[in-house]
């Protein structure tokens, strides 16, 4: 194993707290962005792939990140979408048979800054008391008061569109094009994972820029739509509202996830607010009221919507909530074809347990 030189760094918080560490593989630099957490004991790839992570500075919980390495499959876009990533014990050895690559090499790759050898625990038991703030991650540790200087000027996500700095430019298509049904996906930050479910179900997937709007969509003559995951505040994606309006306005078959979920929620009227710190992990339990099962599911969010309007909707009916908050995790329109949950059924990672939700949409479909 050789030596690696390991430069300071640290993690200074927008209300002035800092966490000391060591940069990774002595990258230096600077990056800005909302800290977070995630609980997930692996995947770590597929999280720092995830669209809906635009932005944000990344704190792992798990102790040991990298031991698996990393490969070209495990990923969920085409490049790292974490702002940062800070971390305990950072493995630049690997012991894996179907590892293409270091976990630093794949962090080299895409250019992201990484810090370990800090305190998760206390960082974590910090965010979680004050909540999600903005921070920065940097090796310039003699420039704190020039950091908070620029740390002041990084805009707060609290309606931040961000949709469209991960949005495919033009559309594509995903899928057996014989397939029987076509599927029509907004996306505002899609996973693979859940373009690659819908193949899996004799789907042909058409996936649209983050503002198309309903003629281009419809031109395509698809039988279902589909709002993506995504990174951001849902309230400024003003076109993915009146999207999922003119959806609704002809009883089309709409599905939803995450970001889109919200999408749909504020299209009825249902307002949505940012989380003192979000749901983050891939072991958090949901209860779906119309079954009575309880699920364990993989999220990331730092929005939900609000559960009093959406009691208080008369076509809307709860069908899942979070049983570590009892915030909303899903609804159903009771006279239109369109459901959405606040959560990964597609996981990649996480577990498997809400996986039937993608065969939900598809008999919306055959029964349209």
């Amino acid at each position: 194993m050789k030596y690696k030189k390991r430069d300071k760094a640290l993690i200074l918080l927008a209300d002035g707290t800092i966490f000391y560490g060591k940069s990774v593989g002595g990258k230096e630099g600077t990056s800005f962005g909302e800290i977070c957490f995630n609980t997930g004991m692996t995947g770590y790839q597929e999280i720092f792939t995830d669209p809906s992570y635009y932005g944000q500075l990344m704190v792992t919980t798990n102790a040991h990140i990298g031991n698996y390495g990393a490969n070209n499959e495990e990923v969920e876009s085409d490049s790292i979408k974490i702002a940062g990533l800070i971390c305990r014990n950072f493995s630049y050895e690997y012991s894996r048979v179907n590892a293409d690559f270091s976990l630093e090499e794949f962090l080299n790759k895409h250019n992201l800054l990484a810090i370990s050898d800090v305190d998760t625990r206390a960082l974590v038991s910090y965010i979680r008391d004050n909540g999600a703030m903005n921070a920065v991650i940097s090796t310039d540790v003699d420039n704190i008061e020039g950091l908070k200087k620029q740390l002041a000027d990084v805009p707060n996500m609290n309606g931040l569109e961000l949709a469209s700095k991960v949005s495919t430019k033009e559309p594509y298509y995903f899928g057996n094009e014989n397939a029987t049904y076509k599927i029509a996906a907004l996306d505002i930050g899609i996973k693979t994972n859940i373009l690659r479910n819908f193949a899996e179900r004799d789907a042909y997937i058409k996936v649209f820029p983050y503002n198309t709007s309903f003629e281009e969509m419809q031109a395509w003559s698809p039988d279902g739509y589909f709002l993506s995951n995504g990174p951001g505040d849902p309230e400024p994606l003003q076109e993915a509202q009146t999207l999922a309006k003119e959806v609704l306005e002809r009883n089309l078959p709409l599905f939803g996830i995450c970001l889109g979920h919200q999408v749909i929620a504020l299209a009825n009227g249902i307002s949505t607010y940012k989380m003192h710190n979000g749901h983050r992990g891939i072991n958090h339990p949901v209860k779906n009221l119309v079954t009575g099962n309880g699920e364990i599911t993989s999220q990331n969010h730092g929005f939900a919507i609000n559960r009093e309007d959406t009691e208080n909707h008369p076509d809307i009916e709860i069908t899942h909530v979070h049983l570590n908050d009892d915030t909303v995790a899903g609804i159903k329109m009771k006279n239109k074809n369109c459901f959405s949950v606040q959560y990964h059924p597609e996981a990649s990672p996480g577990p498997h347990d809400a996986s039937y939700l993608f065969d939900q949409f598809m008999e919306n479909i055959k029964n349209e």
